[in-house]
């Protein structure tokens, strides 16, 4: 065999290693992630924030109005979910989890929708704070074609009743000594405050209970000492005060996040650059994308916040959780509206090639 033959075969000899060795990781993983899954059963998030109710109007467009240069409508269907902080609800519930939910609704129509649809899901309505005087937050989205065509709100975010913010801190140190995991979803709808989390922040650490946090650029400054944050890349250049236009600037806006929060860790989600992991002990993962295909990232924060709030809950590590997260993520983006994962879902993409 001539030396040039020898090359041949040693060269494909090491693609064949590198190949074997690569896919042996991967299932690895696979296996790790699937085992991971099966351990949400049971486990129980309490879940505080801002809750809506989000509406959509389904319909089609072939023609302008004669009246202004807009589109006009032609409305096929409406449908009602849950959305913000219900909507984690109803992510870690399809991944197998229980849930603890803390809130505030107005005594209007769509609180009382919102109030028989947790009902139904089998939620214990006792943290669900209903202000009389207020009205329950409803985002109502038109989307024709795949596309939305524009979204109008109804909501109060003006500071809740000194009597409201009481009742939301006793049913949060009630429920803490019963549950795996705190997120706070924060929409800057009014019910996570400063007084809130001063009161529930401390009550948590001390118990040793994971908190995450999908955060708000205008309270960033309140959620110092949590475990993990999740803002996305404009949250973390806002938060930061660095422009993330390169991996060098996000890696010092990443470092300033967990210097500015003294927390265990940032996850700052990059869109379609993935998501970069910032830990205390300076380690840092990149994770590329999952998302095969994006038609609206509307809530894919809240699964990110579910799955991750799972996982830490089963004491997953960091790396391993954000990862999980993200494969979830590059599911609900690819479908149009407020969308929560499934396990099920999950299961199948790490069954698949």
């Amino acid at each position: 065999m001539t030396g040039s033959a020898v090359g041949d075969v040693g060269n494909e000899s090491g693609k064949l290693f590198v190949k074997f060795r690569e896919n042996l990781r991967m299932n690895q993983k696979k296996q790790r992630f699937n085992a991971l899954l099966n351990e949400f059963s049971g486990r129980r998030v309490l879940v505080l924030g801002d809750l809506m109710l989000d509406h959509y109007i389904w319909g089609t467009v072939k023609r302008i109005s004669p009246e202004a240069p807009v589109p006009v409508v032609d409305v096929n269907s409406e449908s009602l979910l849950l959305g913000g902080a219900g909507n984690v609800l109803n992510n870690i519930l399809g991944l197998g989890g229980q849930v603890s939910f803390c809130s505030v609704i107005g005594s209007d129509s769509a609180g009382q929708w919102i109030k028989e649809r947790m009902a139904s899901k089998g939620v214990d309505l006792a943290g669900l704070i209903v202000e009389a005087k207020r009205p329950t937050t409803k985002k109502t989205r038109i989307i024709a074609h795949q596309q939305q065509v524009v979204r109008f709100d109804h909501e109060d975010r003006s500071v809740l009743p000194a009597k409201t913010n009481r009742l939301l801190v006793d049913y949060v140190l009630r429920e803490l000594p019963r549950v795996d995991c705190l997120a706070i979803s924060d929409y800057s709808k009014g019910v996570v405050t400063s007084y809130l989390l001063r009161k529930v922040l401390p009550a948590a650490r001390e118990q040793g209970i994971p908190i995450i946090v999908d955060p708000k650029v205008n309270h960033f400054n309140l959620y110092k000492n949590v475990t993990l944050v999740t803002p996305n890349n404009l949250e973390a250049s806002q938060a930061s005060g660095i422009d993330i236009h390169d991996e060098s600037s996000l890696l010092k806006a990443g470092e300033a996040i967990l210097k500015k929060l003294s927390c265990d860790a940032a996850l700052i989600t990059r869109g379609e650059h993935g998501m970069s992991l910032f830990e205390k002990d300076g380690a840092i993962t990149h994770i590329p994308t999952d998302a095969k295909a994006v038609f609206d990232v509307t809530g894919a924060g809240d699964t990110v916040l579910s799955t991750l709030s799972l996982a830490l809950a089963v004491g997953a590590p960091l790396p391993d959780a954000a990862r999980l997260s993200n494969l979830a993520a590059g599911i609900v983006v690819g479908i149009v509206g407020t969308a929560a994962i499934e396990r099920k879902m999950l299961q199948q993409m790490l069954s698949s090639d």
